[in-house]
C-alpha cells in the first residue's frame, strides 16, 4: 500500500528542485530524441574507398584535414527547424544578435523576441515578458527574470517584489509612468531558479538592443545577475551596490547604479537601509540630469 505521505514528500522534492510546472501531457525522452537527431545529421567523414577531389588527402603520419567550420552567417535568423534539434548556445547567440540587430523600433524588437526560439525557457514559460513603463523615461531599470506573477500577467515586477519596488519608487517621487523597466531574461526559469550562463547569453543581444533603442540617461541594475551581466563583473551585488559605474552602450557610456533586488529585501529587511541610500543616490543623479537638460 502506498503511503500518502511518501507521495507528498515526492511532490515537495520536485517543487524544491524547480519541477513545478507541466509542459506536456506525456513525458519526452530527450536522450532518444538527441540520438535520433545525431543519426539524421549528415556525416562529414568521406565514404570508404573514396578519393579526395585533389587526389591527396591524409597521408601516413599526418592527420586528416578538418572540415571547415560553418560561417556565423549560416545561423543568422535561423529558428528551430525541429524540436529535437535545438540551437546550440553559440548558434543561439548569433541568431539572437542577428534578429535583435534588425529591429529598428521597440515594437519590432518585441516581435523578434517573441519569435525567437533559441532559449529553452520559452518552452516552459506562459508569457514573454518584454517591458513596462515609459520608454521615454530618464531611468531604465533592469531586473533578473520574471517570477510566477510576472509570467502569468506578461509584465515585469507585478508580484510581491514589484509592489515593494513601487513603494520604493514612490518614496522618491516616481511611479511606473516615470521609469522604464525590463529584465535580463524575458521568460521565467522553472521554479524561479537562477538563470544559467547559456540562457543569459542567448537573451543578452535582445537586452543590449533594447537599451540602445530606449537610450536611457541612467540605468539601474536590480540584483546580482543583472549587475554582473551588464557590467561584466564577477563581484556579488553586496559589493557592487551603491556605486555608480558606466555601462558600455552602443551610443556611449551610460551611468549605471547596481541595487539590491526587491526580492532580496523581502528576505533581508535589514538591508532596506542600504536600498534607501541607493534610492536617494538615484534621485540625486536624476535631478542632476534634469538640471543639465534644462
Amino acid at each position: 500500500m502506498i503511503d500518502v505521505s511518501d507521495i507528498l514528500d515526492a511532490l515537495r522534492w520536485h517543487a524544491d528542485i524547480g519541477c513545478d510546472e507541466a509542459i506536456g501531457d506525456t513525458p519526452l525522452d530527450w536522450a532518444t530524441l538527441t540520438a535520433r537527431a545525431a543519426a539524421r545529421a549528415p556525416s562529414t567523414a568521406p565514404a570508404a574507398g573514396s578519393v579526395p577531389a585533389n587526389g591527396g588527402g591524409a597521408t601516413r603520419g599526418q592527420p586528416a584535414p578538418r572540415p571547415a567550420p560553418r560561417p556565423a552567417a549560416a545561423f543568422a535568423g535561423t529558428p528551430f527547424a525541429d524540436p529535437a534539434q535545438p540551437l546550440g548556445a553559440s548558434e543561439a547567440g548569433v541568431s539572437a544578435r542577428a534578429r535583435a540587430g534588425e529591429a529598428r523600433t521597440l515594437a519590432e524588437l518585441e516581435a523578434a523576441l517573441r519569435a525567437f526560439d533559441g532559449c529553452p525557457l520559452k518552452a516552459t514559460a506562459m508569457n514573454t515578458v518584454f517591458a513596462d513603463g515609459n520608454p521615454e523615461a530618464t531611468v531604465m531599470l533592469v531586473g533578473e527574470a520574471p517570477g510566477e506573477d510576472e509570467d502569468r500577467q506578461g509584465k515585469p515586477f507585478v508580484g510581491v517584489s514589484g509592489r515593494l519596488l513601487d513603494r520604493m519608487l514612490a518614496q522618491i517621487g516616481l511611479d511606473r509612468g516615470a521609469i522604464y523597466i525590463t529584465n535580463i531574461l524575458p521568460w521565467r526559469p522553472p521554479g524561479n531558479r537562477s538563470p544559467t550562463q547559456a540562457e543569459i547569453a542567448a537573451c543578452l543581444p535582445f537586452l543590449e538592443r533594447h537599451i540602445a533603442l530606449v537610450k536611457p540617461k541612467l540605468l539601474v541594475a536590480l540584483g546580482g545577475v543583472s549587475a554582473k551581466t551588464l557590467l561584466n563583473r564577477a563581484e556579488g551585488i553586496t559589493r557592487l551596490r551603491g556605486q555608480w559605474r558606466d555601462y558600455d552602450a552602443a551610443g556611449g557610456p551610460v551611468p549605471l547604479l547596481p541595487m539590491l533586488h526587491p526580492a532580496y529585501l523581502l528576505r533581508n529587511p535589514i538591508a532596506k537601509r542600504e536600498a534607501w541610500r541607493d534610492m536617494l543616490s538615484l534621485r540625486q543623479r536624476m535631478n542632476e540630469v534634469a538640471a543639465k537638460s534644462s
